[in-house]
């Protein structure tokens, strides 16, 4: 399994929101500017999280995105499931019935079976409450390698 950019940028979106966004609505061009995201990318994604109803959207003048979820019940995996094509480690597992000729022998499906489990079982439990107490004091600038000054 590898997570595509648009699931990196989707849980790195829902974190913003998480920090900025729980009570008023988000302007795209505010999450496009801090997250540094291409509007017209972001906007893919910011659909298919609404469509999965892990956010409001509403359009107009006062409009934006805000969260649907609770910070500390919305999870990684829900997160991510919204955004990527499949989040399974192997090709036989991203159908909930496995259509595999060989699934009835396989003696290695057992332990991609065990994977799946684990990995959606350990992003089940990351929740976004989680990065806003993880929150860095210091990092590097926008679009730079030159380290900003940290106060500690």
């Amino acid at each position: 399994m590898r997570i595509s950019t648009k699931g990196r940028y989707a849980l790195r979106v829902m974190i913003d929101l998480a920090k900025n966004g729980r009570d008023d609505y988000v302007k795209l061009q505010e999450l496009a500017e801090r997250e540094q995201i291409s509007e017209k990318y972001l906007e893919g994604i910011l659909g298919a999280l609404v469509r999965g109803k892990l956010l409001t959207g509403v359009r107009g003048k006062a409009g934006g995105y805000r969260l649907n979820c609770d910070p500390s019940e919305c999870s990684v995996w829900q997160v991510l499931s919204m955004v990527e094509t499949s989040m399974a480690p192997v090709a036989c597992l991203d159908d909930a019935e496995n259509s595999c000729e060989r699934a009835d022998f396989c003696v290695t499906l057992p332990v991609w079976k065990e994977l799946n489990s684990l990995i959606r079982g350990y992003l089940d439990g990351v929740k976004l409450e989680q990065f806003l107490k993880n929150e860095p004091k210091c990092g590097r600038e926008k679009r730079s390698d030159k380290p900003l000054k940290c106060d500690l």
